[in-house]
């Protein structure tokens, strides 16, 4: 578990952290509103009678002052003012019982669709800066919850929590100059890429750039290696491991998809099959456009195929397993205690258990004394349902997505029928995990087909 410490301690060791945040935060949003009036930014956001429009400038100095009364009540310490820079108990009870394995994926994939839908809203400057506001206030009233603090200040864990503000500005950033390269081809214009044609030498331009990111990443370095400690822990000792005993940060998707898959398909087969997928996208794409600038209206399924593979079967994988996954590998809610002392009892069933049972018999088995072939036999009997399961979703699929889907019809006529075949198959395969996260989430369903005796699940 994180442990129990006096809340007062605590509010006084983070205090200045907390106040120096706001000040951060104002001082941010203070520039933002000097280069937006500098700019002549006047977008109106509102009129008032009296005092005339209200601009996007004065709302981010607006916020900057809020940030700025923020930060001495945070850099008080004193519980009573404390309270008002906190996340109220109710919301974090709340977001806790909300937080369980089944809303999260759902969520991860509901998000991710509405702001694919709703691109044109979200890339918008306005709301992407409103967004990432939100996000780092909402950071800050939560640093005031000890189980919280611990997880995000964990050495190992700060870089995965700038890794993910930074992916969500380059993902913005390539949605945005997407959206408008969209709008520039509805008007009949070139996309914003072939404007620029003029010549870029490697010398000095290239080699000058890459001397002054190669200087800011060493100062950024150097800072942080004075700044925060490294994480290191006791010497390796094989009498007791950590609980819960977690893979490097890249290496967190695989460890999360060992729940659901067998070890040679989640440490082997599905990332070799990403390796393969992502070696035969020049075979297997016959889209010409939208090459050598950014686009979705003219790739909508590649996009949207990577995106979801990428943000939602990829990355929410590690942001689960780092700050929710706790000791014996139980789900936790953001504000939640890791009590070691957890047990969550699964019933985990295969599904020739499941299909066995519900005939009113038990599973096949062979006789004590029966040959090899006719044990092999008895095995291909026992997981029939799972060969069929998996033969109709690999096989009938396919050409099913061909009949009854206008979509999938241009793509089989296109592509022809060996590469449409290699394409959906991977796909499906992609599909594969958050089918297999909801039935065992929602059905503690195991394995479609479990072999045990010759060590293959599937």
């Amino acid at each position: 578990m994180h442990g129990h410490v006096n809340h007062a301690e605590f509010l006084d060791g983070i205090r200045h952290f907390l106040g120096g945040y706001y000040l951060f935060l104002a001082a941010m949003n203070g520039v933002a509103a000097f280069y937006l009036w500098k700019k002549g930014r006047t977008y109106r956001l509102f009129q008032l009678p009296v005092a005339g429009a209200i601009t996007n400038a004065h709302l981010w100095l607006l916020v900057a002052i809020v940030f700025s009364l923020l930060s001495p009540l945070a850099m008080s310490g004193d519980d009573s003012f404390q309270v008002l820079v906190s996340m109220p108990e109710g919301v974090r009870n709340l977001m806790d019982l909300a937080m369980g394995p089944i809303n999260y994926a759902v969520g991860s994939v509901v998000i991710f669709a509405v702001m694919i839908y709703f691109r044109e809203f979200f890339v918008r400057p306005l709301v992407a800066w409103g967004m990432l506001n939100l996000s780092l206030l909402v950071m800050g009233l939560s640093m005031t919850d000890h189980d919280f603090s611990l997880i995000v200040t964990k050495p190992d864990n700060v870089p995965i929590v700038a890794m993910v503000f930074l992916l969500g500005f380059f993902t913005w950033l390539g949605a945005s100059k997407a959206v408008e390269n969209d709008r520039r081809a509805q008007q009949g214009l070139e996309p914003m890429e072939a404007l620029g044609k003029e010549k870029i030498l490697v010398w000095p331009d290239l080699v000058y750039t890459e001397l002054i990111c190669m200087i800011l990443v060493t100062a950024v370095l150097l800072v942080w290696a004075i700044a925060l400690k490294a994480p290191l822990e006791e010497p390796a000792s094989s009498v007791k491991t950590p609980n819960p005993s977690k893979a490097p940060w890249y290496f967190l998707g695989l460890q999360e998809m060992l729940v659901y898959f067998d070890p040679w398909m989640a440490g082997v087969v599905l990332p070799s099959m990403v390796i393969f997928g992502l070696m035969a996208i020049p075979f297997l794409d016959v889209n010409k456009k939208g090459r050598g600038y950014y686009t979705i209206a003219q790739r909508p399924f590649a996009y949207v195929t990577f995106q979801f593979g990428f943000l939602v079967l990829w990355v929410t994988l590690i942001v689960m397993g780092t700050f929710l996954r706790g000791p014996n590998w139980n789900f936790f809610g953001l504000y939640e205690t890791w009590d070691a002392h957890k047990v969550e009892a699964l019933n985990n069933i295969d599904l020739s258990e499941v299909f066995w049972v519900a005939l009113g018999s038990s599973r096949p088995k062979a006789p004590e004394n029966a040959g090899a072939l006719w044990q092999l036999g008895y095995i291909v009997l026992r997981e029939a349902p799972g060969f069929a399961v998996l033969g109709f979703y690999f096989g009938a699929l396919p050409p099913a997505m061909v009949l009854y889907s206008k979509f999938f019809r241009g793509l089989f006529v296109r592509m022809g029928f060996l590469r449409y075949m290699v394409m959906s198959n991977l796909l499906l395969t992609m599909i594969l995990l958050p089918v297999k996260m909801g039935c065992r989430f929602v059905f503690n369903l195991k394995y479609f087909i479990a072999i045990p005796e010759y060590f293959t699940n599937f």
